[in-house]
């Protein structure tokens, strides 16, 4: 099938090579015929074949290096998706000889128009430096100019490049910081967990620490209204207040909506941040969203409890309120039954040990013996840190050495072997209890702890240990080693208090120790022989054999296994498995003195205006016009002198306000730009007597001045050119860039041009009205794969066409949306000439792809056109034509792919709300799904229904989003306010008064649907 002449054929059986991939199934033996279609002219084909190289590329390196020249073209491929893919398989390459192409690619991928790229290229970083350590200092270049990028599907990827290839580099971080926490909100969610963990180590090295306790916590630095400014301590001496840094404070609040995110890598990544980084005051606010997470699945909760176990031993009272939530359900697994054990003996005190107590009563009867076994370890835990109930303790893990089961009862006795070390004076009854108990008792760790507790308290049982010690020498060589041991110590023992009753018993047990199998019991033996028994070889150490045997020993300490786990920061693999990972990077100690600030501060470029000098007829004037130019006219007549001195005033003023001055070749407006004053510009339209001398004049007389704003970006000298192109459509009227500098594309004759900046990045219109000045247009935040039916095979003789919004920016005209229409040839035979036709309604706006001169059997392409909808959802209707038929087709735009994201500050927002209030305001309420009730979530609908962009808000029940209409630039706002019981007040405000309420209507469905 991958040899057939079809793209069908071949198609289907890349799906079925996919599929036995995701199995688990090698198709590595198929690696040269799929190789062969890498260059097929099918994107669905394309895309399928890159996914299998990326998967076999390393493994089969020679062969995919014979296609390297394919891919190279395929990073200047028009789809965004094939240019991605290529470099992905680029990079999966493992070659060193080609490290030189994927630095390149890498570099020229970090400034492609599309975000989706230029996250592949962050990924692409890793490999390459995994592959050639040498290249560091070129993938930092690289890094450093992602870092600057302000899209949210960069940023996360760009911050796992630089955790990768240099940590230690924070100053890459300075100027990124600020952004990066704005960002956070909207990145997605594994990025999210990258940045954050990036953030916690960046803090820690550039804040001061907020738990000073000697400080007085001040976050505003304001004392309260009756407070005396010189109000001392009991001491004397002033409190110390703690003034939090605002860019500290920004990390937190940015934060701390992710709280509620349905990705539990996100909360406990922002739990670990708030335990590092937040004032112990404020760290509460992660208890609800950590006891949230113990309802997924036990993988889940196991990384959950192990963090809560360490912060409940320092904090019990976060915990505390939610004690319920960590009971131990019979469906839990033996690990997590373990940690909820833990933590309940941590949340422990007088007030609860009653209530905890029982709880433990029942976990003791447990069909599992290692989760029974670890509940009495957590009660001797309980009763050695609370006094008040180590006797209760004792008396109930004294019923529990009659237990039938033999692990509970051993687990009882080493647990009351501990506990009696602290209070040995009081409890002999449960001594001798004990040695009643020891014929039933065959565990060995439970004997040994009997015998020890025999050995240690002997002079307390004077009665009862000789006996055990009889039994003992009956049973000594068939008990376990550990026993064993323990019964030498007794025999020492009891031979240094009571020599007269248990010295033969001590010789016997000795003698048979001396030829035991195990040498730690034979060593043993000869030396307590010689320690004990005197003779002639015993030197001066025999005299302190009692002071040896019988030393008062420390009572032990009951310690929680998670109490050293704090020095491995939460939520790492390090913290989980108790030991530094590889790659594992420690948080730093809070500086002493915070580090400048400063290092944070952003340089904000205000927009220059531009002057262009040029001669253009009226049509041309008009239709800049009604797109939003700033145009002077200046006449060089003599009877016009008046007018040419006014318009070079307001040209000059024009520029004061935008910082950039327009140089004339007049000596006159030179003279006049000094005098100017300050004054709204003014256009002076003129109006001709007859349309032949008015067109004459203009074209000899007058002069255009295009006012635009100078943005930079990273589009380059390519999007330069075709946006002059679209406005300044006469290929006859040449430009010059800076002093002297020609821009490419153009003739080359010269006219006078005068611009502020010597480099021409991407130009946007200046609209007339003041709102758009504050939009700034930014990347789509969705871009929908949804395909619609343009004309159906059959309807098409075999002709099939679909079309997609991509949401780009259209290359042809700005006022224009992009639309690409994919053809499909589904006869046996070519198409020839695919073009359109008649195009309709009157006066609609239409750039035309170029005609398709042949489209073979089975395969497809993918055209752009470019259609003004005039902000309206009228179909625009044409003829898709080919050689010998025409067909009526019609593109029907929904609502929200007639506007272009914006970026706007929150206050912008509001100042600009406000004026479009009344007839320009349409709301509504409705009941949110459950699904649709976070802030994610509600990004993501709007964004599906509407190419909107995202307004950063300071409330996290409000979410703004904003933009304006491709075609006349109008500010499109959308409110979605979160209220009480999942309902939710939407707002849109635009001067579009009919796109309003289509926009509400469709944010309703959207937003109420699950």
């Amino acid at each position: 099938m991958l040899e057939s002449n079809k793209d069908s054929l071949k198609l289907d059986a890349m799906k079925r090579i996919i599929a036995l991939i995701a199995k688990g199934k090698n198709a590595s033996e198929l690696f040269p015929a799929v190789v062969k279609n890498v260059a097929s002219k099918n994107i669905e084909l394309k895309k399928l074949v890159y996914v299998y190289l990326v998967r076999y590329a390393e493994e089969q390196q020679d062969l995919a290096l014979l296609s390297i020249s394919t891919f190279q073209r395929a990073l200047k491929d028009p789809n965004q998706l094939i240019r991605a893919s290529a470099l992905r398989v680029l990079s999966s390459i493992r070659v060193p000889i080609i490290v030189p192409i994927m630095m390149l690619a890498i570099k020229e991928a970090a400034s492609d128009m599309s975000p989706y790229v230029r996250k592949t290229s962050a990924h692409a970083i890793q490999k390459l430096y995994s592959l050639d350590p040498d290249q560091k200092e070129h993938l930092i270049e690289v890094i450093d100019k992602l870092l600057k990028d302000k899209s949210t599907l960069v940023a996360g990827s760009v911050v796992m490049a630089f955790e990768e290839v240099c940590p230690d580099r924070i100053d890459l971080i300075h100027k990124n910081y600020r952004k990066l926490c704005n960002l956070l909100v909207d990145v997605e969610e594994w990025g999210q967990v990258v940045i954050i963990t990036m953030l916690t180590r960046y803090a820690r090295t550039q804040f001061t620490s907020p738990w000073k306790e000697d400080g007085l916590f001040d976050e505003n630095s304001e004392t309260a209204f009756y407070e005396s400014d010189e109000k001392k301590t009991k001491n004397g001496d002033e409190k110390k207040s703690y003034m939090m840094d605002p860019d500290h404070r920004l990390l937190l609040r940015n934060t701390k909506p992710l709280l509620q995110s349905r990705n539990t890598a996100v909360v406990v990544s922002v739990a670990q941040l708030y335990w590092h980084l937040a004032p112990k005051h404020e760290v509460g606010v992660i208890t609800k969203s950590l006891v949230r997470l113990l309802r997924s699945h036990r993988e889940v909760q196991y990384v959950v409890l192990q963090n809560i176990a360490t912060m409940s031993i320092q904090r019990k009272g976060m915990f505390e309120p939610y004690m319920k939530s960590f009971y131990v359900r019979s469906t839990d697994a033996t690990h997590i039954k373990s940690l909820k054990l833990e933590i309940l003996t941590s949340l422990a005190n007088e007030a609860n040990i009653s209530t905890i107590l029982r709880e433990f009563q029942t976990y003791v009867k447990s069909q599992d013996k290692q989760f029974a076994a670890g509940t009495i370890q957590a009660i001797g835990r309980c009763a050695t840190n609370i006094s008040e109930v180590t006797d209760t303790c004792l008396q109930g893990l004294v019923l529990l050495l009659s237990n039938r089961d033999e692990t509970v009862v051993a687990e009882s006795v080493v647990v009351i072997k501990k506990l009696l070390q602290t209070q040995p004076t009081q409890h002999s009854d449960i001594i001798k209890h004990m040695a009643k108990l020891f014929d039933n008792i065959a565990v060995p760790m439970a004997r040994a702890s009997i015998l020890w507790l025999m050995g240690e308290y002997c002079e307390r049982v004077p009665q009862i240990a000789p006996d055990v010690l009889r039994k003992m020498a009956k049973s000594f060589t068939s008990e376990e080693d550990i026993v064993k041991l323990q019964t030498v110590n007794l025999a020492a023992k009891l031979y240094l208090t009571n020599s007269k009753q248990t010295k033969l018993l001590t010789q016997y047990i000795l003698n048979l120790g001396k030829y035991d199998q195990n040498y730690d019991i034979r060593d043993r033996t000869r030396f307590i022989r010689q320690l004990i028994v005197p003779n002639e070889k015993s030197g001066a150490l025999g005299k302190y054999a009692r002071r040896i045997l019988l030393a008062p020993k420390p009572a032990p300490v009951l310690e929680s296994t998670y109490k050293d786990r704090d020095r491995y920061q939460l939520g790492t693999l390090s913290h989980t498995i108790n030991t530094k990972a590889s790659g594992y990077l420690e948080l730093s100690d809070w500086p002493a003195v915070a580090p400048d600030q400063s290092v944070r501060n952003v340089e904000v470029i205000e927009p220059v205006r531009i002057h262009l000098y040029f001669y253009y007829p009226f049509p041309l004037i008009t239709q800049a016009l009604h797109q939003g130019w700033s145009i002077h006219f200046n006449t060089s007549s003599s009877e016009a002198e008046s007018d040419e001195e006014k318009s070079s005033s307001q040209s000059s003023e024009e520029s004061d306000k935008s910082s950039s001055l327009s140089e004339k070749s007049s000596s006159e407006s030179d003279s006049e730009q000094k005098k100017t004053t300050k004054k709204p510009p003014q256009k002076k339209t003129v109006k001709p007597t007859t349309k032949d001398r008015y067109y004459n004049e203009l074209f000899n007389t007058y002069s255009l001045f295009v006012c635009v704003p100078f943005y930079k970006d990273h589009v380059g000298q390519l999007s330069t050119n075709l946006f002059l192109r679209s406005y300044l459509l006469p290929s006859a009227c040449p430009l010059v860039c800076g002093p002297g500098e020609r821009l490419h594309g153009f003739v080359s004759k010269q006219v006078p041009v005068s611009l502020s900046l010597y480099s021409l990045c991407i130009l946007t219109p200046c609209p007339l009205s003041c709102a758009a000045a504050l939009l700034q247009v930014s990347g789509p935040a969705f871009v929908p794969e949804k395909r619609h039916d343009l004309l159906h095979r059959m309807t098409g003789k075999g002709l099939s066409a679909q079309y997609q919004f991509p949401r780009q920016p259209c290359l042809y005209q700005p006022t224009m949306v992009s639309v690409q229409i994919s053809l499909t040839n589904t006869t046996d035979h070519p198409l020839e000439q695919i073009h359109i036709g008649d195009r309709g309604p009157t006066g609609l706006d239409m750039h035309c792809f170029n005609t398709v001169e042949c489209l073979l059997p089975e395969a497809s392409v993918t055209v752009s056109l470019g259609v003004d909808f005039n902000d309206s959802t009228q179909a625009a209707n044409f003829q898709l034509c080919t050689k010998e038929d025409q067909f009526s087709v019609s593109i029907q735009p929904a609502v929200g792919e007639l506007f272009l994201p914006a970026t706007m500050t929150e206050q912008d927002f509001r100042k600009e709300q406000g004026k479009l209030l009344g007839m320009n305001e349409s709301s509504a309420t409705i009941t949110m799904a459950a699904e649709n009730t976070t802030r994610q979530p509600i990004s993501r609908q709007v964004a599906t229904v509407a190419n909107l962009g995202v307004v950063p808000s300071g409330q996290d029940n409000i979410h703004r989003f904003a933009g304006k209409t491709a075609s006349s630039g109008a500010v499109v706002l959308v409110t979605v306010e979160l209220r009480e019981s999942s309902a939710a007040l939407i707002t849109i405000n635009t001067e579009k008064s009919v796109m309003g309420p289509m926009l509400l209507r469709d944010l309703k469905r959207a937003l109420a649907r699950a």
